[in-house]
Parts: C-alpha cells; sequence; structure tokens
C-alpha cells in the first residue's frame, strides 16, 4: 500500500509533473528576486531559499503536487530584522522557525483549521487573487505599449492555445507563453524590462554555512519574535494552500506532515544560505493548472531553478517581465472564487461580512495572519449569536400542586446567558419551580453562573426550585462550577446582599 502510494506521488503523472515543474521554475524565479529585494537582502538569498524548499517540501510535504518557496507575506516580517541586525540573524532566526514548526506539527496545530469558516477561506483566495494582480501594476505602469501588447499576446496564448487541436493538450500554455514572447523580443529586439533588469542572478552552487552569530540568550532574544511570528505565518498560509489544492484536486493531504515538513525545509534553507519560505498559493495553482499533481512536480521546479539561475542565466535574464505578468494575470483570475461575487446577493449578511473584512484587511495590510484572524474572530462572533437566538423556555403550571415547569431548549453559553436569565418570571407566586434541562446543553462559566442566578432568586422570594434533567457534561460543569447549592459561595453570588 505504501510502495503504491509513493510511486502514484512521484511517478504517477511524470510528463505533467516535469513540464509543470519547468513553468513554476520560471515564474518563481522573478518572485523569488522580488520577495529577496522586500526583505531587505540579495536576490540570491531569495532564489536559493526557493530552490531549497522546493526540493526538500518534495520529499517531506505532506500536500504532493503544491509549490513552497520564498514569499511575499514571510518577506515582509524580516524587513526589520535585515535591517537592524543582518543577513546573520536572519539565516539563524529561519533556522529557528523551522524548528518552532516541526513542533508544532507534533502538537498537532493543523486542527486549528477546522476553526477556519468557509467564509474567511473564500476571502483569503480573493484577497490573494487581488495581491496577486496589484503586485503585477508595476510592470505596468509608465511602460511602452510593447508591454501592453506582449501581455495582451500572453494572456490569448493562454487562454486560447489549449483549444488548439493535439499540441493543445500536450504543452502547458503557460510555458508556450513565456518562449514565444522570448523569442519574439529577442527576434525583434524589443526593448523592454526583462528577468535580468530585476537583479544580479548567483553564479554559484549554494553552500552549507552555519549562521554566524554567537550562540547565547542574546541572540535568542533577538530572533525569537520574529521566528514565532515567521512560523505561524508560514504554516497558516501552507494549511490554507493545502486545504485550497485539495479542493482543486478533489484529495486529501496530511496537514501534520505538512507542518513538519515546512520545518524540515526552512531549517535546511538557512543551513544553505536562504530565508525562510512556505506555500505560494500563486505558484500552486500555476502547477496544478498546468498538469502538476504529484511531488515530482515541486522537485522538478527546485531542481530546474538552481540549473536555469546558475547554468543558463544568460538566456533567462532575456525572458521579457510581460511574459511572467501574463502568467501571473491568468494565477489571479483563477485564484478568484468567482462563484461567490456570482452567490453574493443570496448568501447571509454575516457571511459576506466576513469575506469582505477578510479581504479587507489582508489587502490593506499585506499580511494573510491578520487578513485570516480578523475572519476567524468575527465568524466566530456571528456563529455565537445566530446559535444564541436557538435558545427558548417552554412554560407549563400544574396549578394542582402549584408547580411552574420550565423546559430549556437549546444552548447555554456566554451570549445567550442573560437571555436565559430573562425567560423566568421571579415574581410569579407559586410554591415550586421545576427546571427541565432535559434539552438543553450548559458550555461554560458565564451559563452556570445564569442558572445559579435563577435558582438564588427564586429562593429569595421563597420558591422552592428543583433541577432535572441535566445531561452528563452539563452536570459535570454545574457540579464544579455551580454555587447554589453550596451556602458558603452563595453570598458571592448575590452581590453580599
Amino acid at each position: 500500500m505504501l510502495l503504491r502510494s509513493t510511486k502514484k506521488d512521484w511517478f504517477g503523472n511524470v510528463r505533467g509533473d516535469v513540464l509543470a515543474g519547468l513553468v513554476v521554475a520560471l515564474a518563481l524565479i522573478p518572485e523569488a528576486i522580488a520577495f529577496s529585494i522586500i526583505a531587505g537582502v540579495d536576490p540570491k538569498v531569495g532564489l536559493y531559499a526557493s530552490f531549497c524548499i522546493a526540493v526538500i517540501i518534495a520529499f517531506v510535504g505532506g500536500r504532493p503536487g503544491m509549490i513552497s518557496a520564498a514569499t511575499g507575506a514571510m518577506a515582509l516580517l524580516m524587513v526589520t530584522l535585515v535591517a537592524n541586525h543582518g543577513l546573520e540573524y536572519l539565516l539563524a532566526a529561519t533556522i529557528l522557525t523551522g524548528i518552532i514548526q516541526i513542533v508544532l506539527g507534533y502538537l498537532k496545530v493543523a486542527y486549528l483549521m477546522s476553526f477556519v469558516a468557509r467564509a474567511v477561506v473564500i476571502g483569503f483566495v480573493n484577497a490573494l487573487a487581488i495581491l496577486i494582480f496589484m503586485a503585477q501594476l508595476p510592470e505596468l505602469t509608465n511602460v511602452t505599449w510593447h508591454v501592453y501588447a506582449l501581455t495582451a499576446a500572453g494572456l490569448g496564448i493562454i487562454y486560447l492555445f489549449p483549444y488548439l487541436p493535439r499540441v493543445g493538450k500536450l504543452l502547458p500554455s503557460p510555458l508556450v507563453t513565456i518562449v514565444f514572447l522570448t523569442v519574439v523580443v529577442v527576434a525583434f529586439g524589443i526593448d523592454v524590462r526583462t528577468v535580468g533588469d530585476m537583479g544580479e542572478l548567483p553564479d554559484t552552487l549554494p553552500i552549507f554555512l552555519w549562521p554566524d552569530v554567537p550562540l547565547n540568550f542574546e541572540t535568542l532574544q533577538i530572533i525569537f519574535p520574529y521566528a514565532l511570528a515567521l512560523a505561524i505565518v508560514g504554516l497558516l498560509e501552507s494549511l490554507m494552500t493545502a486545504t485550497i489544492v485539495d479542493d482543486l484536486t478533489d484529495t486529501k493531504s496530511d496537514k501534520h506532515r505538512e507542518c513538519k515538513g515546512q520545518g524540515v525545509a526552512n531549517i535546511g534553507s538557512g543551513l544553505l544560505g536562504g530565508m525562510a519560505g512556505c506555500a505560494m498559493i500563486g505558484q500552486s495553482i500555476i502547477n496544478v493548472k498546468s498538469g502538476g499533481r504529484g511531488r515530482l512536480s515541486s522537485l522538478v521546479a527546485g531542481v530546474f531553478l538552481l540549473i536555469m539561475v546558475v547554468f543558463l542565466s544568460d538566456y533567462l535574464s532575456v525572458i521579457p517581465m510581460a511574459a511572467l505578468v501574463a502568467v501571473m494575470i491568468m494565477v489571479s483570475i483563477g485564484t478568484f472564487d468567482w462563484s461567490y461575487a456570482k452567490a453574493m446577493h443570496t448568501l447571509p449578511l454575516s457571511t459576506n461580512i466576513v469575506v469582505l473584512a477578510t479581504v479587507a484587511v489582508v489587502v490593506y495590510t499585506h499580511n494573510l495572519a491578520y487578513g485570516v484572524l480578523t475572519g476567524v474572530l468575527l465568524a466566530s462572533l456571528f456563529f455565537a449569536n445566530k446559535i444564541s437566538h436557538f435558545m427558548y423556555v417552554e412554560k407549563a403550571l400544574d396549578e394542582a400542586t402549584s408547580t411552574r415547569t420550565y423546559r430549556v431548549v437549546g444552548q447555554v453559553f456566554f451570549n445567550s446567558a442573560d437571555r436565559f436569565v430573562a425567560f423566568f418570571d421571579f415574581k410569579e407566586v407559586v410554591d415550586k419551580v421545576v427546571i427541565d434541562l432535559s434539552r438543553a446543553h450548559f458550555w461554560d462559566v458565564s451559563a452556570v453562573h445564569a442558572l445559579d442566578k435563577t435558582v438564588l432568586k427564586f429562593r429569595r422570594e421563597g420558591t422552592e426550585v428543583e433541577l432535572i434533567g441535566q445531561n452528563e457534561a452539563s452536570q459535570t460543569i454545574i457540579d464544579r462550577f455551580g454555587v447554589h447549592d453550596k451556602p458558603e459561595e452563595i453570598q458571592r453570588v448575590l452581590g453580599g446582599h
């Protein structure tokens, strides 16, 4: 079984994985250079990181077909560290990031993804689509008409080439676009911005090195806050991307293994002179759309990246940026959840608020973590508010015995506790009150406090109170935190009166 699964992951789609890996490698180069510039380090730091992470994650990652490398979200978190302490401290922080991610992987932190609502995922995806498109705008402003013509031609090839008989299905259209536009630019001598203009490409292979920093507590104090932030953002983006690729390919992935794999990849990157990275939704979608499905695509992307950068830099440097802009616009269009835009008017207001808030925060801050946390917080608040309205109390009076029965139905927790108390009539003159909890569930201390308050108010009016029907979980929390049957605690609940 394991052998069959491994064989499928690596050799189940060789042609598709190799061609997709080549496309991804070409698209990784300008991004890795751009992210290095954002972080304030030499372009080779981002390129070495992308090579190293893509290769290592192919072996140790939990999501075949997903591409990991240097990313903009991670680069933004490194700026201050690099500016204040330099590259060596960044390499040390990258290694520590990997260690933290491995620990979080063993702590099963991926289970926290279950708290991310579908609306948050939609907001995350749409925000990324907008950010990917916005990142292309500098290449499309203050340029000659040639750039617009090449970009338009590139988009035409990307979307029309697959419809050609036979050959359209053999080659990924993004690769055809890059090769064709490069040939056109070179053949006609068109003066446009190229990959070579992005920065100097490295001409040597990466070597193993240990960061030149003092191994003491002071160093740890400097790098730990950055490493922790990098680890959390990296895992968050990786797990979100894995979920999206799961949906695109209709397959499952091992999220816990992915967490540990990201950690191993970042340790390797730091030891080879690279910066920290994580999964890339844009490149992963390029990979999937180009036919990549297995681990081989990530390995090929990393290896091709290094070969092209180190040994084929003369050819690589003449690729027009317009070709890569066209590919990234295709990614942006493919990433955006258009089905949400069509169905938006039919969805609940709370869902739309979560989606739009997530998009707004991500686009404004350029930090995916802030947007996702905002979305999760809002989704949780809306959920709590919705559930609180599903609680009600049925009343019945037995006049023969002067007994009022309250049957509580629903969930009692912090957001419904006050409503729970409001259902009871404390001024009604009866000998006994029965509170039937057989169809209710008490979730937290606020709920128990509301029950205490209700029982004690009735007793203060001289009414006998009986609780019946508690389920085991509710009984446990009531016994532990309730005080209505503990005389020594009653004065505290009643506020000393």
